[in-house]
């Protein structure tokens, strides 16, 4: 299966990728109030946990500082993901990753918003320039969310996905696992509950 060609997605050029895409028709009336809502949601980071399960992971938003914030995401910022099971050891069990691009694309027919993340050094860990990720820092994520004169779409586009072998030991075999189960399609499942969570108004 080849990747898609997304505007705002970074080209893919090795390692794993995914292409995860939920979207919910309304009347053309209701799609603007609805993107409104659906906006809400997509920048209220430290709530994506209720709209893709506890089970799956928890979000919290931090600025360049290091210190948690509840606001709109900004470029610079960096997000702490608490996945279930081991976590990186050297960031006290968190991997995390760094808001490195915010777009907004919009024309009479169409609207849409990327945020583009890659994983990063913890900051709250002073000047250690140490990936704290299970993937290796050129990996991306890109979450969309877009309107049109039909429907709504949430989306998240995975590129350039390899494990991160710039670690200890035991993380290096962590990070392995982890990223092998990402590039073998489960994160693609996980994250198919955050956009299907996106877009559920019921």
């Amino acid at each position: 299966m080849k990747q898609r060609s997304i505007e705002g997605v970074p080209q893919q050029r090795f390692g794993g990728f995914h292409d995860t895409e939920s979207c919910k028709y309304f009347e053309r009336a209701l799609l603007p109030l609805k993107f409104e809502i659906l906006k809400k949601r997509f920048f209220m980071v430290h709530q994506w946990q209720n709209y893709c399960g506890k089970a799956f992971a928890s979000f919290e938003l931090y600025n360049f500082n290091g210190n948690p914030v509840e606001r709109q995401p900004q470029k610079g910022d960096f997000i702490r993901i608490n996945i279930p099971g081991p976590g990186e050891t050297e960031a006290k069990g968190y991997d995390w990753v760094e808001i490195t691009n915010i777009c907004y694309f919009q024309d009479i027919h169409s609207e849409n918003i990327a945020m583009t993340c890659t994983p990063s050094r913890d900051p709250k860990n002073g000047k250690n320039s140490h990936i704290a990720h299970f993937y290796s820092c050129r990996a991306t994520s890109t979450f969309i969310i877009s309107r049109n004169e039909t429907h709504l779409k949430a989306a998240v586009y995975g590129r350039n996905e390899t494990p991160n072998f710039n670690a200890n030991g035991l993380d290096i075999l962590r990070n392995i696992m982890v990223a092998a189960g990402g590039i073998m399609g489960i994160a693609k499942i996980e994250w198919k509950q955050l956009t299907d969570g996106f877009l559920d108004f019921d």
